[in-house]
C-alpha cells in the first residue's frame, strides 16, 4: 500500500471564480502531496472585480461536515479561513475544540477584491478560535483591526504577521513563537494578480505541520510556494487575478 497522505481539512468560504478560498486551499494540499478535504462556510459570488453576494450556511450543517471527515476520513491537520457569522465561528470552536491537530487560522476579514467578509460579531468570535489555533496568520490590515500586535500575542501562542500589505518595495513576513521570532524578506513581486495569497499560504502551512514538519519550516517552505506561484500567476481576470496553484512545492 502507498504512503498514507497528510489529511487536511479546510474550513472556508467557496469562490467560484477559484482563486481563493477552500478552492484556493484545495489545490494548494493537493499540488503539496496532501489530500484535502473541505467544510463550506458560505457560498460567495465573486470574481477578479469583487464580492457580488455571500449566503452563510447554517451553524449545524458546518459543524456537520467537520464530523463527517474527522469521523470516517481522520485528519492530519486543519485550516481555518473564511467564517461568515459569529455563529458559525462559535460553532466551529465547538467542533475543534477536543481535537489535538495542528490548526491555521486566517482571519479573513476583507477579500483581495476589497471586499467585506467579516463584521464586528464575527470578528469578536475570532477570540475562541485563536484560543486554540496552532498559528494565527493575519496580514497587516487585519492585524491592526483585531488590535495590533501586543494584543494578539496576548490572545494566540503563535502568529505569522503577513507582510504583503506594507508599503516597502522589500517584503516581511515574521513568525512570532513564545521564545523566539523567525523573519523572512524578500523583493515585492510587482503584479496585480494576487487573489487568493493569504488562503494559499495558510493551507500550505497546514499541509506542513500535517507532515509533521515545525512551525518554522513550514512556514518556510509555505513562504516558498506562494512566491512561486504568485510568479506563475495566469492573468486570468480584469482585477486582482489568481495565482499559479498549478506549481508545485
Amino acid at each position: 500500500m502507498a504512503k498514507q497522505p497528510p489529511r487536511v481539512l479546510t474550513i472556508a468560504g467557496s469562490d467560484p471564480s477559484g482563486g481563493a478560498g477552500l478552492q484556493a486551499d484545495i489545490k494548494t494540499i493537493t499540488m503539496l502531496g496532501g489530500y484535502a478535504m473541505s467544510a463550506v462556510t458560505a457560498i460567495t459570488v465573486q470574481n477578479t472585480l469583487g464580492v457580488r453576494a455571500v449566503e452563510v450556511l447554517p451553524p449545524a450543517l458546518v459543524t456537520a461536515q467537520i464530523e463527517a471527515c474527522v469521523s470516517d476520513i481522520g485528519v492530519d491537520a486543519i485550516k481555518i479561513g473564511m467564517l461568515g457569522s459569529a455563529a458559525v465561528a462559535h460553532a466551529v470552536a465547538d467542533a475543534l475544540q477536543g481535537l489535538t491537530v495542528p490548526i491555521v487560522f486566517d482571519p479573513v476579514m476583507i477579500a483581495t477584491s476589497g471586499g467585506v467578509l467579516a463584521g464586528a460579531d464575527t470578528v469578536a468570535a475570532f477570540d475562541r478560535l485563536m484560543q486554540i489555533a496552532t498559528l494565527v496568520t493575519p496580514n497587516l490590515p487585519e492585524l491592526a483591526a483585531l488590535g495590533g500586535e501586543e494584543a494578539l500575542r496576548a490572545r494566540t501562542n503563535n502568529l505569522l504577521i503577513k507582510g504583503g500589505h506594507g508599503p516597502d518595495g522589500e517584503i516581511e513576513d515574521r513568525l512570532i513563537l513564545p521564545d523566539t521570532e523567525h523573519r523572512w524578506t524578500h523583493p515585492r513581486i510587482v503584479t496585480q494578480h494576487t487573489h487568493g495569497t493569504g488562503c494559499t499560504l495558510a493551507s500550505a502551512i497546514a499541509m506542513g505541520l500535517g507532515e509533521g514538519l515545525d512551525l518554522n519550516h513550514a512556514a518556510g517552505r509555505a513562504i516558498g510556494f506562494v512566491q512561486e506561484a504568485l510568479r506563475a500567476a495566469p492573468g486570468f481576470g480584469g482585477g486582482a487575478g489568481p495565482i499559479g496553484l498549478f506549481v508545485r512545492g
